[in-house]
């Protein structure tokens, strides 16, 4: 099955217990992270904390990059990077439609 719109990525529905699960991170490592400003769920007012698909694909990514050697300083300078282009890139794109 091919999904044409990824917004699903998007969606912040998942438990920190399945993020867990899926990525082999700890709580406390995700919430390092999170701390760090790498990923940011979305909190409801009981204080708990959502994830999206896009945000188990980066601790994955982050996961293999700390294990690589890099500092988390180093790997948020390059997402801010990486993600600078992206909006770059799209209001490129927006601008020619």
């Amino acid at each position: 099955m091919s999904f044409k719109n990824q917004a699903y990525k998007e969606i912040k529905a998942i438990s920190i217990g399945v993020v867990s699960e899926l990525t082999a991170l700890s709580y406390r490592k995700i919430r390092y992270y999170e701390e760090q400003k790498l990923i940011s769920p979305q909190k409801s007012k009981a204080n708990t904390r959502k994830y999206s698909f896009s945000d188990i694909e980066k601790l994955i990514e982050i996961s293999s990059k700390i294990k690589e050697g890099y500092l988390t300083k180093e790997i948020r300078k390059e997402m801010e990077q990486a993600e600078r282009k992206a909006e770059a890139a799209y209001g490129l794109v927006d601008g020619l439609q």
